[in-house]
């Protein structure tokens, strides 16, 4: 076999394995995020170390999520689903890479000026591939291009409603800031700790969400429904 007979059948590996990834980690986030709620049964230091887990395996997710888009488009194109410009393609892997590195990088300096100029640029792409990949499934629904097949452009559209979920995660996430440090240093209390809860059991909504809308798109993307 050459590097074109193989190379199709990689990026679908690829893609798969990033679905993978990021799914299989996002379960571990809300799991150890289940556990952290539980403050009758451990004490507030255990319940930190577990906070700090979670936010190092979602890392996991995080790095599938900006690498999912490059290789998408690469299957796209690959598999002909879609003839994608090569400069749109070049274009997507630019925008991966420096996705990633900000993802990475807000992590190393967190809570810094840095990690906060990190993610606003963050934002700024999300936002972007929001609207492109709302657009590009809904045009293809409406038009029947540039995705011919209406599977994939309701896979298309789903992608885009995982960014809006995602970025609702963020926002409804945004309190839990200045409410873990309170919990830090008053102690856990009612007073501290319903404000809490209430934020994360908001945040869970939009966390189930992706988990539906993840698996719907990855069954659109196995079974091909013809409509």
């Amino acid at each position: 076999m050459g590097f074109a007979d193989i190379a199709y059948p990689t990026l679908v590996f690829v893609h798969l394995l990033l679905f993978v990834l990021w799914l299989g980690a996002d379960v571990g986030v809300f799991l150890l995020g289940q556990h952290f709620r539980k403050r009758h049964a451990y004490t507030l230091d255990q319940r930190l170390v577990l906070l700090k887990l979670l936010v190092l395996v979602d890392m996991t997710p995080r790095s599938a999520w900006a690498l999912m888009v490059p290789v998408s488009l690469s299957v796209l194109r690959g598999g002909g689903w879609w003839d994608v410009p090569i400069a749109l393609l070049a274009g997507a892997w630019v925008i991966g890479g420096i996705w990633l590195w900000l993802v990475w990088d807000a992590h190393a300096h967190d809570q810094t000026p840095r990690a906060a100029r990190d993610r606003r640029y963050e934002n700024l792409i999300k936002y972007a591939l929001t609207a492109f990949y709302l657009w590009l499934g809904g045009q293809s629904l409406l038009i029947g291009a540039p995705l011919g097949a209406g599977w994939l452009a309701w896979k298309a559209l789903l992608f885009g409603l995982i960014f809006v979920a995602a970025i609702m995660i963020d926002v409804s996430f945004k309190p839990v800031g200045p409410q873990l440090i309170r919990l830090i240093r008053e102690g856990s209390s009612d007073a501290t700790e319903i404000p809490l809860r209430r934020t994360m059991d908001r945040t869970r909504i939009w966390v189930m969400a992706i988990y539906v809308l993840l698996v719907v798109t990855a069954w659109m993307g196995v079974v091909k429904p013809n409509f």
